[in-house]
Order: structure tokens, then sequence, then C-alpha cells
């Protein structure tokens, strides 16, 4: 991602894309956990579909984003993102450092710069995330928000468990968002003594 933030942001100002979307490039790839499917646009990584995902999928996403782009298969527009992606999977990295083109409304925004404000190997409560973003009675929009957001492991709505410690839900299955939080929890943080 870009160095120039918004205050208070962990977000690159422009991480929030509403021009109209010309083209998509997409590629899939395996991991871990199974196929994934990516996109991409000129302006930077817009959509992650994980393996088993629930809900609309990548058409759904296509006819509400960018119902008019010209949708091509291409892997080097994908590279930098999928390379990171599997590498978190793999336990070699902690948080992701690419430009973002992601389509939400201004609440979603916010959830979302919330989510990428919990740090690796930590969890918080939708409740936790509504106080935090100034709308504590606002629990279910921040699970709804949670379960539409585009790039998930990228913006880590895995982080996100209900309140009693339960996982609530998650669009890739609930074995998948276990095994992520495991992992995070498994894995040492640089700097840290074994």
């Amino acid at each position: 991602m870009t160095e120039d933030r918004a205050a208070g942001s962990l977000l690159p100002v422009a991480w929030y894309g509403d021009a109209p979307m010309e083209i998509v490039y997409t590629a899939e790839f395996d991991t871990p956990f199974g196929a994934m499917r990516c996109a991409s646009t000129p302006t930077g990584f817009a959509y992650l579909q994980l393996p088993r995902a629930s809900g609309r999928g990548f058409a759904g996403w296509l006819r509400r984003h960018a119902r008019d782009a010209r949708v091509e298969t291409a892997w080097e527009p994908n590279r930098e993102a999928v390379g990171q992606i599997i590498e978190y999977l793999e336990g070699k990295r902690d948080r992701f450092d690419l430009s973002l083109d992601v389509r939400a409304t201004p609440f979603q925004s916010r959830v979302y710069d919330a989510l990428l404000g919990i740090p690796y190997g930590e969890t918080r409560t939708y409740a936790q995330v509504a106080r935090e973003i100034g709308q504590a009675a606002a629990v279910r929009a921040v699970g709804t928000a949670n379960g539409a957001n585009p790039i998930s492991i990228v913006v880590p709505c895995h982080r996100v468990v209900a309140s009693g410690g339960k996982l609530g839900g998650y669009g890739g299955g609930l074995p998948m968002k276990k095994q992520l939080l495991a992992m995070e929890h498994s894995r040492p943080l640089a700097g840290d003594l074994l």
C-alpha cells in the first residue's frame, strides 16, 4: 500500500474506489486451503474469492461493482497480491503491502479500517469493532460489513469473533477461519524470542 494515508487510517488515502472499473484482471491460484480467485484493476487489488466461499461470489461482485468492465484473465496484474496471500497462508507474512481498489460504503470503509488495526494473532468481537468506529449499537451492521469484505485475508475479517469467544461467521467457512486464527496464534511475530 502507499504510504500516503488519511489521518488515523491504516488504509491509503485512495484505497476506496468510486470511479467506474473499466477493466478487471483475474487469476486463479492454489493455496493450502484450496483454489482461490483474485481480481485487480489498474488501481490495485480489488477482490479475493476464498475456497468454498458462500454468497454471490465473483459474478455477484462483478454485477455490483464492475458491471461494464472488460474482464481478462491475467497473471501479472495479480502476481504481487497472489504472492503475498500465499506467503501469509504459509505463515511467512503477517501484513500486506498492496495497492487497493476496494468498493465499499463509508460505513464499510470505517469497519475495514478498524479490521486492519487488529494486530496479527489477536481477535476482536463484533461489539468491540462497533465501539471502535464510534457506533456501539451497530454490532449487526459490523457483522454485515464483515461479510461483505471483498478482500478477506488482506482486510482480516477472520480476526473478528462473536462475544463469548464463538467464531461467528466467515465467507470461507468456519473451518478456514479456525485454521487462520490457529496459524496466527501459533506463529511468533518478528522480533519475538523463542
